[in-house]
């Protein structure tokens, strides 16, 4: 068993939690994910490492509640337990010094693309940061994100916070002016890194995507996660999660992506029905 040591809620539905797992403390680096089971009946989903803390023994993860696991989940409270937590897992990012680094992170990916900005810092680079969320009530981690950045921008769909409008205006402004970018790294929602990758495409900047594909065993044997990279079949789990943005079959991605909605839907609300919420 593996003991929640912090639990806090983000915003709507958004959740943190800090788990102690030392085997995974021990060798885990950005960019990389975790698989967990909240009981011997649940399954497994994957999750990407947000941080973690060597010394404590603890990885934190953080999750939107959208359906069944996801609110199972965020029903243990502080000081309860996870079944399993297997990891790390995947390829760790790429990070050296490179230049300028753009992190483009949207929603619950803003929670992964941390680790990845304060490496990234403390290898020299100079780090510009683009959060975005769907209204203020989303924003978390401002401050974080900022303390490992040199310039940080941030965004709401709503304009109740930030500038008004996508991460994409954003970086658009931000090319247009002329600095110049050595590479980007994107993490949310499969149609927003379609979007930055359309765009740093045309300006020939490196791009690199963390593809939330589907996922159930996380190492490389069941073949669910497949994808399509530059024509190639690729394993998001054990070739990725990140991939080269310009060689991903993102329209694919997306479909698949929603292959098992309805059923998922279904699942959701039985569960809901007889757990009388």
């Amino acid at each position: 068993m593996f003991k929640i040591t912090k639990k806090q809620k983000l915003g709507p539905e958004m959740v943190l939690m800090e788990i102690n797992a030392p085997q995974v403390t021990k060798h885990v680096q950005p960019g990389q994910f975790i698989i967990l089971r909240v009981n011997e009946k649940g399954e497994r989903i994957p999750l990407t490492v947000a941080d973690f803390d060597s010394e404590k023994r603890r990885v934190t993860i953080v999750f939107q509640k959208v359906g069944k696991t996801t609110y199972l989940l965020g029903s243990i409270p502080e000081g309860g337990s996870i079944l399993d937590v297997t990891g790390p897992l995947g390829t760790p990012s790429e990070i050296s010094k490179f230049g300028t680094v753009v992190c483009v992170g949207g929603g619950v990916g803003v929670a992964p693309i941390y680790p990845i900005v304060k490496k990234l810092k403390s290898e020299g680079n100079e780090v510009i940061s683009i959060i975005g969320y769907r209204s203020k009530n989303y924003v978390f981690w401002e401050e974080k994100i900022k303390n490992v950045s040199d310039k940080l921008l941030i965004a709401t769909n709503d304009g109740t916070y930030g500038e008004k409008g996508f991460v994409t205006d954003i970086l658009i402004k931000l090319l247009e002016s002329n600095i110049k970018i050595d590479r980007v790294i994107t993490i949310g929602p499969a149609i927003m890194m379609k979007a930055v990758s359309d765009i740093t495409k045309l300006k020939k900047i490196k791009t690199i995507a963390s593809l939330n594909a589907l996922m159930v065993c996380g190492m490389g044997m069941c073949g669910t996660c497949r994808l399509t990279i530059g024509g190639e079949t690729k394993l998001s789990c054990s070739d990725g999660p990140e991939f080269d943005a310009h060689l991903v079959d993102f329209n694919e991605l997306m479909e698949r992506l929603n292959v098992y909605k309805e059923e998922e839907k279904y699942a959701f609300e039985k569960w809901k029905t007889e757990a009388k919420i």
